[in-house]
């Protein structure tokens, strides 16, 4: 049957229901008026692709498409609007709006953000200098008089996941603590997609952690009775959403590309950690943080047997080539502990910053 034939089948039954109303109920009848509605939106907006991925320090282009129907044209008063979604998705973070010749960039996205335009139908943002913070989903909303239309895009970030306890030892963060120790070594607290993607690139972690959500998970690739049991299925438990303030875990952290140089330092000699921290600066440079140790592993390769200190006094060492007394089963940074910061036992990894 064609639209038109039901159109007309829809109003016909619209109005035999109301004839037959009136006859039950002759004091209800009043003079009615009948609307019919256009299909669908006249104008909408779409995206293409639907998830953008680039890396710290880098750019990125969020695609919003708008689409209108031909009997309109973009108004002066057309108003677009990016906002970024929190990870409980109740809250919206205001980013950029353009309004005619306006235009407003707020808070960290302030003189990063602004609209590729290619044409007067064009509302992608473009975002340029990339932090961990810009990582997640953002909205695209168009609104011109009475019609309206939003789509979401998710910006993905090249990285890698850490697992990190404090010297205190494990389970002795709240959420808030491990926001914290996360920052101090260069990284954000890990989203559960990050977490996903780890497990499936083979991370298995036996302590549980926080996640950006607020939840604490951790993930099996190989089941055994300390982890869940022997006979469960490998995959990222999870022990919900937990207490920010009261509850206590380790945490996963996600860094990703840095700009400037990590390296092992060259010494005649072993060091104690405030040696160490003093030959870095010597050399121009500082102590190098955990997640520049990770992001240096993971992302460039590097390889190095040498333990060496790192700025949160622990001592580990990134092996990319598995082999005898590196690391003869796998390729990981290793961790060597948290020793007494007065033994001269160590060498130290240093960055050098690009200014």
């Amino acid at each position: 049957m064609s639209p038109a034939l039901l159109l007309l089948a829809a109003l016909t039954s619209v109005a035999a229901a109301a004839h037959e109303l009136d006859l039950l109920h002759p004091e209800l009848e009043l003079s009615r008026t009948i609307y019919v509605t256009e299909d669908g939106p006249r104008l909408s907006v779409d995206a293409e692709p639907l998830t953008v991925a680039s890396r710290r320090g880098g750019n990125a282009t969020l695609p919003c498409r708008i689409r209108m129907d031909q009997s309109l044209t973009p108004s002066r008063k057309m108003r677009i609007k990016w906002t970024k979604m929190t990870s409980d998705f109740l809250k919206e973070v205001d980013v950029f709006v353009a309004m005619d010749h306006h235009r407003r960039s707020y808070g960290s996205f302030h003189g990063r953000v602004h609209l590729q335009g290619s044409s007067p139908l064009d509302a992608s943002l473009v975002i340029t200098e990339i932090t961990l913070e810009d990582y997640g989903r953002y909205k695209c909303e168009v609104i011109d008089g009475l019609e309206d239309g939003t789509v979401v895009v998710s910006l993905d970030l090249e990285g890698v996941v850490f697992p990190y306890s404090p010297r205190l030892g494990r389970y002795n963060l709240n959420f808030y603590e491990a926001e914290r120790a996360c920052r101090a070594q260069d990284a954000v607290v890990a989203s559960f997609e990050q977490l996903h993607r780890a497990w499936r690139g083979k991370l298995d972690w036996c302590n549980a952690g926080w996640l950006s959500d607020g939840s604490v998970q951790y993930p099996i690739t190989a089941p055994r009775e300390p982890c869940g049991g022997r006979n469960t299925l490998p995959g990222v438990r999870n022990y919900g959403l937990r207490d920010k303030d009261k509850n206590r875990y380790d945490v996963f952290c996600f860094t990703s590309h840095y700009k400037g140089r990590f390296y092992y330092l060259i010494h005649p000699s072993k060091l104690t950690y405030d040696e160490a921290v003093a030959a870095c600066q010597q050399d121009g440079a500082q102590i190098a943080k955990v997640g520049q140790m990770f992001a240096a592993w993971k992302l460039l390769g590097y390889d190095r047997c040498d333990a060496g200190w790192l700025a949160d006094g622990s001592v580990r060492y990134p092996v990319s080539r598995p082999r005898r007394r590196c690391s003869p089963t796998e390729a990981a940074v290793r961790f060597a502990g948290f020793p007494d910061k007065k033994h001269k036992l160590y060498g130290v990894y240093c960055f050098k910053g690009q200014t």
